[in-house]
């Protein structure tokens, strides 16, 4: 891209998201993007990210050390479960000029983990975390928190990635991605399970037209409505769920998704929040939460 400053780019996995960055930073004219994947000459998938480099023009290297040294900024694009590993694997290679960024989904403490491991060699560390896919390209939106998260954001932005700095204490990146995934994989579930149920009834189309008016707002505006009633009305919203249950089963379905709702709404209406607002709905979901705060520490 004109204008944009080449760097020396390592990435740490070349499965999915590290083929997508490596092969769309190389479109948009990045010149020296590498890779090492411990599984690219000896695993079930070798062939494939193989195929994927060498369509790319993104060589393979053979070792961690090898890529520190040819590398000035690395991204650790492994499955979560192995980024405490790669960490150590990296951390004896690299130096002070490193700017490192792990993308992995973990927790937060996993992401801590890993820049204590690097604390040593005193390159600079991001956690970072993606929340796009792959289908957005090398573009996928990705936050990074840490110290050198605005610098890597300067660094990577003119080549075509999307990134967001949200901080500098390490962790803060993986703790949105992860969390915001509670309502995301869990809402992915719940239409499973409707979907599911309401086509074995022959109404999927009119339930999906039903959600669509209902949640056809804006997202905050959706949250603010539910959760300042829920502190109200949970107890017959956890009523309602058993029922949706039942009527899963009904048509042969185990809702066991549908089950654990009704039984966290039946947690909120157990604590007694309704009580501490004296039955008035609360001002905003803030407020909600705090009333919920307080009667948990109350405990």
């Amino acid at each position: 891209m004109s204008g944009a400053a080449q760097i020396r780019l390592g990435l740490v996995g070349y499965g999915e998201i590290g083929s997508t960055l490596g092969a769309g930073l190389r479109r948009s004219g990045l010149t020296e993007v590498l890779s090492y994947d411990k599984y690219a000459f000896d695993g079930p998938y070798a062939g494939l990210i193989q195929r994927r480099a060498r369509e790319a023009g993104v060589p393979l290297l053979r070792s961690a050390a090898e890529l520190a040294e040819r590398a000035e900024v690395i991204i650790g694009a492994t499955p979560g479960s192995s980024s405490i590993a790669s960490a150590e694997a990296l951390a004896p290679h690299l130096r002070p000029h490193h700017l490192v960024a792990d993308i992995a989904s973990a927790t937060p403490r996993v992401k801590q983990a890993v820049a204590e491991r690097l604390a040593a060699s005193g390159a600079g560390f991001a956690d970072g975390s993606i929340v796009g896919t792959p289908k957005d390209g090398h573009a996928m939106p990705i936050l990074l928190a840490g110290a050198p998260a605005a610098r890597l954001r300067d660094a990577l932005v003119p080549w075509g990635m999307n990134l967001t700095a949200v901080g500098e204490r390490i962790g803060d990146a993986s703790a949105i991605k992860i969390l915001r995934s509670v309502v995301m994989k869990g809402l992915e579930a719940l239409l499973l399970e409707c979907l599911l149920g309401a086509r074995r009834y022959g109404i999927d189309a009119a339930v999906l037209a039903s959600l669509d008016k209902t949640l056809a707002r804006p997202f905050p505006q959706t949250v603010q409505g539910l959760i300042t009633t829920d502190v109200i009305h949970a107890e017959r919203r956890s009523e309602e769920a058993a029922m949706s249950a039942e009527a899963l089963a009904e048509v042969g379905l185990d809702g066991f998704v549908t089950r654990a709702v009704a039984e966290r709404l039946r947690w909120v209406a157990e604590l007694g929040v309704k009580e501490h607002f004296g039955g008035e709905v609360p001002e905003d979901w803030r407020t909600a939460l705090d009333g919920i705060e307080a009667k948990l520490a109350g405990r």
